[in-house]
């Protein structure tokens, strides 16, 4: 069987894991901390499952916004993130400490699109959605199972869109105030509410602007981008699932009839929690290794072969 590395970078947590997609044999989490630590401890991770197995090729899902380009000379470095002390970090020059193999980076909603695109419920779909709600909101796009990067990548969570008229949260978004993420994420649900959003209970009045500004995001997406699927993940609405049972609720309304055939049934099974759950990421990032040693087989190149450990 082929092995594999898999990294996901999240704003809060990373994960580790070896395997390939849909069989992950071993999983590390801890948090995500400063790109010296943090990315000092994926390497040894990764270095010392090499060192007991040679490992084939190493895929990175990572927050972003991230530079994707391989003809960029920043290529798989995190640009202008919120987060602070990553801006200018480069990730795979850190990884390559622990594997100095085949890499791939992609952004961790469109590993997650990726997964759920060969594993998941966003099977055979021509035109696929990922949307992740949690420490910010993102969004990956797959068309006809190949991610949409375009200039930069999809920032779909710093759209501004039309608002409940009740609703004067003003946002917590560093750059935009009120853009999506800047109103449904985890941290903004949290300054909503005074608690974490996995405490709400799923009855209190308090959730409806947040419905109605997701059903505004999920109207959009479906007049923008026509996709077969939308998969909704993260940890608010994997915990809080309700929320997005209101969002599809309200979409009938928003979309005003214009798509005649979309109605409160087809838009259940059109618009879904991922079937990987929490493993939609850390399974994307194998995805992501897998495509790059299928990638280097198909062009002739060596470089797919298990490279031996590196000098530490």
């Amino acid at each position: 069987m082929p092995v594999y590395a898999g990294l996901e970078m999240g704003g809060t947590k990373t994960i580790a894991v070896l395997g390939e997609p849909g069989a992950i044999r071993e999983r590390v989490e801890f948090p995500t901390k400063s790109p010296e630590v943090t990315l000092a401890r994926a390497a040894d991770i990764i270095a010392g499952w090499h060192e007991q197995e040679p490992i084939l090729a190493l895929g990175v899902a990572s927050f972003g916004p991230v530079r994707l380009s391989p003809q960029s000379p920043d290529y798989g470095t995190i640009l202008d993130t919120p987060k602070p002390g990553w801006r200018g970090t480069s990730v795979l020059g850190a990884l390559k400490a622990g594997f100095a193999g085949p890499m791939a980076i992609d952004t961790d909603v469109n590993a997650a699109a990726l997964a759920e695109f060969e594993l998941g419920a966003g099977r055979n779909a021509d035109a696929l959605v990922y949307i992740t709600i949690g420490t910010g909101v993102g969004g990956g796009v797959l068309i006809d199972g190949k991610a949409l990067h375009g200039q930069l990548h999809p920032e779909i969570g710093h759209m501004r869109l039309r608002r409940d008229p009740t609703d004067s949260f003003a946002g917590v978004c560093p750059y935009h105030g009120a853009c999506i993420e800047g109103l449904i994420s985890g941290p903004a649900i949290h300054a909503r509410f005074g608690i974490p959003p996995g405490d709400v209970r799923p009855d209190d009045p308090r959730w409806v602007p947040v419905a109605s500004d997701l059903a505004e995001l999920l109207a959009n997406l479906l007049l923008a981008l026509s996709p077969d699927k939308i998969v909704v993940g993260g940890g608010v609405t994997m915990r809080q699932p309700h929320l997005l049972r209101s969002a599809i609720a309200r979409l009938p309304e928003r979309l005003g009839g214009y798509l005649g055939t979309v109605d409160a049934a087809a838009l259940q099974t059109r618009i879904v929690l991922p079937q990987l759950g929490d493993d939609a990421g850390p399974n994307g990032s194998l995805c992501l290794a897998r495509s790059c040693t299928e990638r280097a087989i198909r062009s002739g190149d060596n470089s797919h072969r298990s490279p031996g450990p590196p000098s530490r």
